[in-house]
């Protein structure tokens, strides 16, 4: 097998991944607090002897967006949405997680919990308290949660320490293996959720352009196969 081959071969493996994580982003397209991903392709470049040298591109590492996501108004209680870097954390049977998906609602034992039934946490780690029945629930730009005019606690907003280093699980989740801070300048909105943060018409161009250059590059290796089959053929013959 040739350098070219070599190279090509590389470069179908890199877009490959890269299909597969725009296709992702276009199926939680409307996913809510769904932060987008990408590929950062590296360029490996090595001596042949006397020849020249090979230039061969990798999938290296998956990008995720953290940029801000539209805000959705939905009026509701325990909808909250962050204004700014940071992330909300939740407590998962597998250890906290970082998430911007802000879909909350109190629990039979009074806590604040997502969907999925994990406690929403504070800034020193512990459950929030949503006390039921004692009036209306206020939660103001810095996370104070107020139960009837009275404060009971407040939600926790965290950056993680190293942002290249954020593992993604469970689609708005993410592991933070180097920890998180406090966020002081990020603010919480009541009543809004934050939307995804991915543009499906640029993620469908994408799927395009990665889907040509595939293309393109497996017709080459298809040429390259039927030109080693002839010449294969022809030394037979002699």
């Amino acid at each position: 097998m040739d350098n070219a081959t070599y190279a090509t071969l590389g470069r179908q493996t890199g877009l490959l991944a890269q299909m597969s994580l725009v296709a992702n982003n276009i199926a939680n397209a409307n996913t809510t607090g769904y932060r987008g991903e990408g590929v950062m392709f590296s360029e490996v470049v090595r001596t042949t002897g006397d020849g020249p040298s090979l230039s061969m591109a990798t999938a290296r590492a998956r990008l995720t967006d953290l940029s801000q996501g539209a805000l959705a108004q939905t009026g509701g209680a325990f909808d909250l949405a962050i204004e700014g870097e940071g992330f909300f954390m939740v407590q998962t049977p597998d250890g906290q997680r970082l998430t911007r998906a802000g879909h909350f609602g109190p629990s039979a034992a009074g806590d604040l919990v997502t969907a999925e039934g994990y406690p929403v946490l504070d800034a020193g780690g512990a459950p929030v308290i949503v006390p039921v029945g004692t009036g209306p629930v206020g939660i103001a730009p810095d996370g104070t949660v107020s139960a009837g005019g009275q404060p009971v606690g407040q939600v926790g907003l965290f950056v993680p320490r190293d942002p290249l280093a954020l593992k993604r699980e469970g689609g708005t989740r993410f592991e933070a293996p180097g920890g998180a801070d406090p966020a002081p300048a990020a603010r919480v909105l009541q009543g809004f959720l934050e939307e995804s943060n991915v543009d499906p018409i640029t993620e469908v161009a994408r799927m395009i352009e990665v889907s040509r250059a595939y293309e393109m590059g497996q017709s080459f290796l298809d040429r390259e196969d039927e030109r080693i089959r002839g010449a294969i053929r022809a030394l037979n013959v002699r």
